[in-house]
């Protein structure tokens, strides 16, 4: 991983506006415009949404229909705003945090952005093992451990570019869209009670399973993600092309959400049509996919089903991973290998899987999936507030700064989710509290110190701005920032390793032309690695040695005819690299410049491998030169 506590870095660095969107054609630019949408939408639309949807049209019918509009219309609203951001300041959420927060407030909402993130990637788990288990009968345990191998499918897709994943994504959305559709059309459900549905009513049987369905509907780790994919887009800096980015982004995020609704809705019309017209209660997805082909009359019904969970459950698990690394990377600024991010985060979700499989079998499965919910609840106002918050800054968005209305919409929608979330979490805590006997009292008195933690925190964020002016605030991104960002270093002292190879001179090439430019000095290292040398030290006299001062000597003359003033350096030892950090130490260069093979793998365990370890224990410049750059001429 590679840390920088000082320079601002890119959302998305390595295919950061690598999507152009000046087409001439208007289709060619709202296609330009199209995807990071819909890579958000699958969130509204895994295996932890199907969950609450199976429950609530098992349960109830159609009556909760408003629920799912009432929520999709809330996060059409706040995807919006995410996008808005990353458009206007150049900065997604997790970075607007980091940039304003203390170290402190930071930490706590990347552990608790980080736990959700586990607990979204633990849903997609078990909907991907729910059904490949019931598609292709796997044993539930080993069909969990399958889910492992999307890590390939990751970062394969990675790999290939943003419109690549995009398009793969989209083609698993249209998978399901088109399943649901033939469900639907099969299970011909009542067209007046759908309607009906859309009248909002409650009471307080169906409040638990509400709260359950707006919790499993907008996601928190969904509105960082969001703030960074649409900087994938080369959409110009003025004024009018933020406003045109916006626009289209507008529209893309009106789209995807209302199919990622439409998705929601048949499942929950489809559990209404099917199970609560039969009388059937439903508790599990499994229960779903086994009493589907029997009450509709044909198997196509319960495979389509899982064929529609399984590409709700890989869809779900590919932008969990770019969400990961955009939340490490925004409040962190450290960047961790995809590989390595993509395993920590898919074990994590493992192994309670896992776990919970093997102490209570297939029925645990659905509980997981609401707990995994619940957590999700919990975190979502820690990602509401701040993006409200910034959205509505006249510093930071300038023109584009939340209007009144806005912000009225905005904060009602955070009470409305802040209100609900809390109330489910009362009632998930007292159904565990009623199960654990005579550990009642513990449970309370932990949940209540976690609960008071999270409240403090959330309420420390709401008064931050009115508290106190905010601190290294960005206003309108990095373009209008550059003069204060960026600024030319002057390299005095260039200290080179010498390697005893063709790269020595390619090195120096870079060194002498940097030493030049700023009137510096060079320092020139030689490393004796030999016996004699690693025993007499700097007594050492053989031929080898010899030879090592006459080369060390010619390089001198070299630099001399070119006017640039050189220190050598001997040292005598068989590790070159705690040398060369050694003696960087001693006499603080500017710069450091090595020269690199060009090997890896195998090679790097055969031969060594000298810069990495070098640079991560020097706080310097490094410039790492490969053969093909210039020579030093002589």
């Amino acid at each position: 991983m590679t840390p920088d506590q000082t320079a601002p870095s890119r959302s998305l660095s390595d295919v950061h506006e690598s999507v152009r969107t000046d087409h001439k054609s208007l289709w060619r630019r709202v296609l330009a415009f199209s995807g990071p949408a819909y890579l958000v939408s699958v969130g509204y639309m895994d295996p932890g949404n199907w969950a609450t949807d199976l429950d609530g049209g098992a349960h109830f019918g159609y009556r909760l229909l408003w629920v799912l509009v009432m929520s999709n219309a809330m996060a059409i609203l706040l995807q919006t705003l995410g996008a808005r951001l990353g458009i206007v300041t150049g900065r997604d959420l997790a970075q607007a945090c980091r940039e304003t927060y203390p170290r402190g407030v930071n930490l706590a909402l990347w552990f608790l952005c980080e736990v959700a993130i586990v607990a979204c990637d633990l849903a997609e788990v078990l909907g991907a093992a729910i059904a490949l288990n019931l598609l292709f009968h796997i044993p539930l345990l080993a069909a969990v451990a399958l889910t492992a191998l999307d890590t390939l499918l990751v970062l394969w897709m990675q790999k290939l570019g943003i419109r690549y994943l995009e398009a793969f994504i989209l083609a698993l959305i249209g998978v399901i869209a088109v399943c649901f559709a033939i469900e639907l059309f099969m299970a011909r459900p009542d067209a007046a009670g759908v309607l009906a549905g859309l009248i909002p009513r409650i009471d307080n049987r169906s409040l638990y399973t509400a709260i359950g369905i707006l919790g499993a509907t907008v996601m928190p780790h969904n509105l960082y993600l969001h703030s960074a994919l649409v900087q994938t887009r080369d959409f110009g800096r003025t004024t009018e092309e933020k406003r045109a980015a916006c626009k289209w982004n507008l529209v893309d995020c009106t789209v995807a959400l209302n199919g990622a609704m439409f998705v929601n809705c048949s499942i929950l019309i489809l559990a209404a049509a099917v199970f609560f017209r039969a009388g059937k209660e439903v508790t599990q997805i499994q229960q779903a996919y086994l009493l589907l082909a029997p009450l509709m009359g044909t198997v196509v019904a319960s495979k389509l089903f899982g064929i529609a969970l399984l590409a709700s459950g890989q869809s779900s698990t590919l932008t969990g991973t770019l969400a990961g690394q955009i939340v490490m990377e925004g409040f962190l600024n450290i960047r961790v290998r995809p590989w390595l991010r993509r395993l920590v985060t898919r074990s994590l979700a493992i192994v309670p899987a896992f776990v919970v499989i093997w102490l209570a079998g297939n029925q645990g499965t659905f509980q997981l999936l609401i707990l995994s919910q619940v957590v999700l609840s919990l975190q979502l106002p820690f990602a509401i507030l701040p993006l409200i918050q910034f959205t509505s800054d006249p510093q930071r968005m300038g023109p584009f700064a939340n209007g009144i209305k806005l912000k009225i919409a905005g904060w009602v929608t955070a009470v409305v989710v802040l209100g609900l979330n809390l109330w489910l979490a009362w009632q998930v805590v007292a159904e565990w509290a009623r199960g654990a006997g005579s550990w009642a009292p513990l449970v309370w008195m932990a949940s209540a110190l976690l609960c008071s933690c999270l409240l403090g925190l959330l309420l420390w964020i709401t008064l931050q701005p009115y508290r106190r002016a905010y601190a290294a605030v960005p206003t309108l991104g990095l373009e209008e920032r550059s003069a204060e960002l960026i600024s030319a270093p002057v390299y005095r002292r260039i200290l080179v390793p010498l390697d005893h190879s063709p790269l020595d001179r390619i090195a120096l090439s870079h060194a002498a032309g940097l030493a030049a430019a700023n009137h510096g000095t060079i320092l020139l290292l030689h490393v004796e690695e030999g016996v004699t040398s690693q025993v007499y030290g700097s007594d050492a006299s053989t031929a080898e040695v010899e030879a090592g001062r006459e080369y060390l000597d010619s390089l001198v003359e070299s630099l001399g005819e070119m006017k640039i003033v050189v220190e050598t350096a001997i040292r005598h030892g068989n590790n070159p690299r705690r040398e060369i950090v050694k003696y960087a130490r001693e006499v603080h260069p500017d710069l450091l410049v090595m020269g690199a093979h060009g090997h890896g793998g195998i090679k790097d365990m055969i031969f060594g491998n000298t810069i990495n370890p070098v640079r991560h224990k020097l706080n310097i410049p490094i410039l790492v030169v490969r053969a093909g750059s210039a020579a030093l001429p002589g």
